[in-house]
């Protein structure tokens, strides 16, 4: 995402999908943050994780990036102290900020932000190689992303409605903005960049949406329109929310459960820990 199409805001993330910060029990466990741990967060959003990882380093410090303006100014109002700050960065490019790349950090850690910062081919190998700089030898990675066939029900639904509204699959393929990897394709990856790759492991783990609000911010509707807005952006602006019920129409069925009308959503989380040499 490019700083100048920002769609990000903290209260449409935190109705269409308010459960991301919450479900880090696992990857915040293999964090093991140290009282005196100098993190440096990627894809921090609007930073209450960030902060939270803050509050278990006292005599540390955690920096956050995001691409987001809104975002940033958001963690910026919110969570800022006196060990935990934020800087507008595109992570793509996390090599521009010299402090997160001078090689005195003790872990880089990112949640729930890698499947977007990684969708470009072009800058994938970069983005590996700026955070092996950034550590101290020793230092781990530790993150938590979209693996392969997260969401995939939602994915190939809005791919087929683009279709049967006229649109070139390749178009409706190009505007993906996701990117889930298998747990090999990782491990390689980072075996390539010079990690020791000590965990990487796919779970799947079926998400429930959150409540549909009156605006349509929340629910299946709205976590489509926020995450799914790339997508959305082929289709002329007069017949998007057309289009949107038509994947929710479809979708209904399959993510529906019939005990109470709760709606969850097919999530593969892909979460690795890795060494620096």
């Amino acid at each position: 995402m490019s700083q100048s199409n920002d769609k990000w805001s903290a209260e449409a993330y935190s109705k269409a999908a308010g459960f991301v910060p919450k479900l880090t029990t696992t990857v915040i466990s293999y964090l093991s943050a140290q009282p005196t741990d100098k993190i440096l967060d990627i894809g921090c959003g609007d930073g209450p994780l960030t902060a939270q990882i803050a509050a278990s380093i006292p005599q540390g410090h955690i920096l956050g990036l995001d691409a987001s303006a809104s975002f940033i100014q958001t963690a910026q109002e919110n969570h800022t102290s006196q060990n935990c700050n934020f800087k507008l960065q595109d992570c793509r490019r996390i090599a521009e900020c010299a402090e997160a790349v001078d090689g005195s950090w003790d872990k880089v850690f990112s949640n729930a932000a890698l499947h977007w910062i990684l969708r470009e081919p072009s800058t994938r190998d970069a983005v590996f190689k700026d955070v092996y700089s950034a550590l101290k030898p020793g230092g781990i990675f530790v993150f938590e992303m979209g693996g392969k066939g997260n969401v995939e029900a939602v994915h190939s639904t809005i791919l087929s409605v683009l279709v049967a509204n006229g649109y070139a699959l390749s178009t409706a393929r190009e505007s993906c903005p996701w990117f889930f990897p298998s747990d090999t394709w990782m491990t390689r990856q980072l075996q390539k960049t010079g990690f020791e790759v000590e965990k990487c492991e796919l779970e799947y783990r079926p998400t429930k949406c959150t409540p549909k609000s009156a605006d349509g911010s929340g629910g299946l509707e709205g976590w489509i329109k926020l995450m799914g807005a790339e997508m959305l952006s082929v289709v002329e602006e007069s017949k998007r929310e057309d289009v949107v019920r038509q994947v929710c129409d479809v979708l209904e069925t399959v993510v529906t459960r019939e005990e109470d009308g709760s709606q969850y959503l097919n999530y593969v989380r892909l979460r690795a820990v890795a060494r620096k040499a």
